[in-house]
């Protein structure tokens, strides 16, 4: 039988689930459509169809993460099914960090104005290594994620059933806290494209900061194509590292489990919040990408249309 918090917080947990799927479901099938309807495949449409689908596959785990956990707790006692999930957590944790860094990257060499030869240089490649690119950040991160599924038989069972055996219970937190530990390390090597991100956002200041003044010195106070870009790519970077930042927190509130037991809603709050992160970026980036505005916009007239032609 369900608490009240704890069908409280399920519910949000299914309505912040039910809004990224739709977030991001609608981004990779307006840029798959557009990439069949033009027989070529765009860099960004194939970041952008990578990055959904990797969120909505990372929204999918968390959710069965937080379900599990209330309805059938004993899945956590046994190191099997445990590092399952959690290998297909990291997993899709890695490749969302990994492909929203992608992005920042393809944004800011398309979008930032500098003369330094390397720069010019990957400026000009960056199309051509894109495919390449993603292929390595999927590589990566299934090596990275198999350490969690070391010693994949282990069983943390008899961790409950014989808390009066002192030696085996002490053995038994060391088991978890080490299992934990590797997670968090793991889970960690996201401050890498984390990092990566926030030099990209800084260099976009940078950038729009030069490009300004060049045109302050041009007597041109109006906002130009160059500037309108500017922004929109700081939105959308910095948009992800706040998120990611939440996310990361959430992720070290559900991981606490592991060191202070009896802590279900703590982990259940953590993973609403670890939530936000694939589902409230998806509409962030439809909104700043023009094509997946306007597609935005005609779908949601199309709804208000058939709604309204329902009434009568």
């Amino acid at each position: 039988m369900l608490c009240t918090e704890e069908s409280f917080l399920l519910l949000i947990a299914a309505g912040e689930f039910s809004v990224g799927i739709l977030g991001n479901a609608f981004i990779a099938l307006v840029t798959f459509t557009d990439q069949v309807k033009n027989r070529k495949i765009a860099s960004i449409d194939l970041i952008l169809t990578s990055l959904a689908m990797s969120r909505i596959c990372l929204l999918f785990i968390i959710l069965l993460d937080c379900l599990i956990l209330v309805l059938y707790p004993d899945v956590y006692t046994t190191g099997e099914q445990m590092r399952i999930i959690d290998f297909f957590w990291t997993l899709t944790n890695h490749l969302s960090v990994w492909f929203a860094t992608c992005l920042s990257t393809f944004y800011f060499f398309k979008i930032a104005n500098f003369f330094h030869p390397l720069f010019l240089w990957m400026k000009w490649r960056i199309d051509r290594v894109i495919l390449k690119t993603l292929l390595g950040c999927l590589a990566f991160s299934v090596f990275i994620s198999l350490p969690v599924t070391k010693n994949l038989n282990d069983d943390f069972r008899h961790c409950v059933k014989a808390k009066w055996k002192r030696n085996l219970t002490v053995k038994c937190r060391i088991k978890k806290t080490t299992y934990a530990s590797t997670k968090i390390y793991l889970n960690l090597v996201t401050l890498f494209p984390f990092s990566v991100s926030l030099i990209a956002f800084l260099l976009l200041i940078l950038s729009l900061w030069r490009h300004t003044r060049q045109m302050q010195l041009n007597a041109s106070g109006h906002r130009d194509p160059s500037s309108e870009a500017h922004l929109g790519a700081m939105k959308a970077v910095i948009s992800f590292l706040l998120l990611f930042i939440a996310y990361h927190l959430a992720f070290l509130i559900a991981t606490s489990s592991y060191f202070m037991p009896e802590t279900e809603l703590a982990v259940i709050f953590g993973e609403l919040i670890a939530l936000i992160y694939p589902s409230g970026h998806s509409f962030i980036l439809i909104l700043g990408n023009n094509k997946l505005r306007q597609a935005f916009i005609r779908v949601f007239w199309k709804v208000k249309y058939i709604l309204k032609r329902r009434q009568f």
